[in-house]
């Protein structure tokens, strides 16, 4: 960009992500936007003004996806975005800040007198899972590697089932599913994100090229005991599901540690949840990640282990189900090498990065060519309403996310090479 183009790029951005930042926004800064909520259809009525605003075609796809086009719809299309959704109590920047990047770039591109090719920025639907536990749900309906009839009886805390929510808002529950057609019209995804690590910091650069994404799994523990008073069941006499959850919990860490894995426990249920009952059901999630997946496969053996030994002990039912597993992925390397070499013509310098969060552009890598770009984010904060990128830093990944979709966008043939 150039520094009138700069200029601009800034009070777009600052405008277009106040006005998304707006949406679900907590006093205490944090920021709600559940797929499938009020928020959800707030922020995607945005999308669709913010599309039209600025002179591009919106449109939803059959799984909820939203998409605005510069140029008709068709083979060879570039895609950039992310997703609007969050993780409850969240930050502002994940996700939002691909959305709202890819329209700040397509215009740039638009005022420059468009491209060859189709582009399109896109708001993948249900990334973070956070409210049906079913992460990257969009992206991966959209390749079939996720069918809804395995996943539609899963309900949230108020007990809707997602078939009832997605049925709320208004879409054909049953027509979702794999969309080879629209997969066949994109050449390339280019997705931009907040870094969620130190990384950057450390090395005081602004921007990462994706490399990998490592692999990650989601399991669920449910736990069925006995209720009974606090002040008059003999501990003797128990069924107490919450010794075999403080035996997993415990184990999880213990194994992570030892193990060099990563493991989360950040979602319980207990019912009947009084403080003076003893409980009849507890579920936890077990949230594992590592760079092998044999880590991962040694962490949730040994933290069974230990949940199964602490249920036999206290007579508790112990049902364990494996909710999502991601593999590793690995970003197209021939598309990798084209973004390292537009970022080097413009002064950048190419700083790999493998992930452990999961992201849209992974659950699309095996379908189509994907790449990856990350803005530092302050102190690596992330689902946390610390999280931040400065204004600086996002302009630098808009600047560099706009010259590689020109690039891409502006060929001919051949934008990836790898099939």
């Amino acid at each position: 960009m150039n520094a009138a183009e700069r200029a601009y790029a800034q009070d777009r951005f600052e405008q277009l992500f106040g006005e998304l930042s707006a949406i679900g926004l907590a006093a205490d800064g944090s920021t709600t936007r559940l797929a499938w909520t009020t928020e959800a259809a707030a922020a995607a009525q945005w999308f669709e003004s913010t599309a039209r605003a600025l002179g591009l075609a919106p449109e939803r796809d059959r799984n909820g996806n939203q998409w605005a086009w510069l140029g008709e719809p068709g083979p060879g299309a570039i895609v950039t975005g992310s997703h609007s959704d969050s993780v409850r109590e969240g930050g502002r920047f994940d996700g939002a800040l691909g959305v709202v990047a890819g329209f700040v770039a397509v215009e740039l591109l638009a005022r420059r007198g468009g491209t060859r090719r189709p582009l399109a920025v896109v708001s993948f639907a249900d990334e973070e899972g956070g409210r049906f536990d079913t992460p990257t749900f969009g992206s991966r309906l959209l390749t079939g590697a996720l069918e809804l009839a395995s996943v539609s009886g899963r309900r949230d805390r108020d007990g809707v089932t997602l078939r009832a929510a997605l049925e709320r808002a208004g879409l054909d529950v049953d027509g979702m599913g794999a969309d080879p057609e629209r997969l066949e019209q994109i050449a390339a995804l280019v997705e931009l994100h907040i870094e969620q690590d130190t990384l950057l910091g450390r090395l005081d650069a602004p921007l990462a090229l994706g490399t990998q994404i490592l692999p990650h799994g989601r399991w669920r523990f449910e736990l069925r005991g006995e209720a009974g008073h606090a002040g008059t069941t003999p501990i003797q006499e128990r069924r107490d599901p919450m010794q075999a959850l403080a035996a997993a919990i415990t184990m999880a860490r213990q194994a992570a540690v030892e193990l060099g894995a990563l493991a989360t426990v950040g979602k319980l249920e207990v019912s009947p949840g009084a403080t003076n009952a003893i409980p009849e059901r507890v579920t936890l999630w077990l949230d594992v990640r590592a760079e092998q997946e044999a880590a991962i496969e040694a962490v949730l053996e040994r933290t069974t282990a230990a949940a199964q030994a602490a249920a036999a002990a206290n007579r508790v039912e112990l049902e364990i189900r494996r909710e999502s597993f991601t593999n590793a992925v690995r970003f197209s390397p021939r598309l990798r090498e084209r973004v390292a070499a537009v970022l080097a013509a413009h002064g950048i310098a190419d700083v790999p990065m493998a992930t452990g969060a999961g992201h849209d552009a992974g659950a699309l890598a095996d379908a189509i060519p994907t790449a990856m770009l990350f803005v530092r984010s302050a102190n690596g904060a992330s689902h946390s309403p610390r999280e931040l990128a400065s204004v600086e830093d996002c302009l630098t990944g808009i600047g560099a996310l706009t010259e590689v979709l020109a690039e891409l966008a502006n060929e001919e043939t051949g934008v990836d090479g790898d099939g």
